[in-house]
């Protein structure tokens, strides 16, 4: 199948590379199972650059948010992964979604704001719980700022309670996340073909 759609998986781990990320495992994950519904990806681990506070397209002062913001804005999907920590995204998640607030205030040619028709799933694993709270919380933001959410836009792993584990150390993905893994990727690049042919009415 050629490559039609392009995806960029924004990778919020806390871990630099080259060490071993559980969040980019998954990642990748989402993005092998695009591939095969014609979606070209690519995984950028956020912490590897230096992405100033803000809640501006450009902070200036060496910020390396609008190199990756160019390629949000030439992707057609956009994959969210981050690990829980104390039951919650990642500090880099969180910042990653406040820069992508500005967008509240780019618009097309057309002037809708400039996230439309761009699809976004999550990815979040932890040795703790907290996925359901968390992708509650991305989803609200995400759609905030414009984009849209799948049916089945999200896959998670959870270590059992208080028996801590990473995902990077299973021996096999349980079938339960390659599954849904497998359904959020069909399902977001369903959608982002539609929004592509059909866009969203301009004001």
């Amino acid at each position: 199948m050629p490559f039609e759609l392009r995806a960029l998986a924004l990778t919020c781990s806390l871990k630099p590379s080259p060490t071993p990320s559980s969040s980019e495992l998954l990642a990748r994950q989402v993005l092998d199972e695009l591939s095969g519904h014609g979606v070209r990806g690519e995984s950028v681990r956020v912490v590897d650059h230096r992405v100033n506070p803000g809640v501006t397209v450009d902070t200036g002062q060496g910020d390396a948010w609008p190199q990756l913001r160019e390629k949000l804005v030439a992707a057609d999907i956009l994959v969210l992964s981050t690990p829980t920590w104390v039951g919650h995204m990642s500090s880099v998640a969180q910042r990653v979604l406040e820069r992508i607030n500005a967008e509240l205030s780019e618009t097309d040619d057309e002037g809708r704001p400039s996230m439309y028709g761009k699809v976004a799933v999550i990815a979040v694993v932890g040795n703790e719980d907290g996925a359901h709270k968390i992708v509650a919380d991305c989803a609200q933001a995400l759609s905030d700022c414009g984009f849209t959410l799948p049916a089945t836009g999200s896959t998670y792993w959870n270590s059992e309670a208080m028996n801590p584990k990473d995902y990077i150390d299973l021996d096999s993905t349980p079938e339960a996340v390659a599954t849904t893994t497998a359904t959020v990727a069909r399902n977001a690049a369903h959608l982002a073909r539609l929004l592509r042919e059909r866009p969203y009415p301009s004001p």
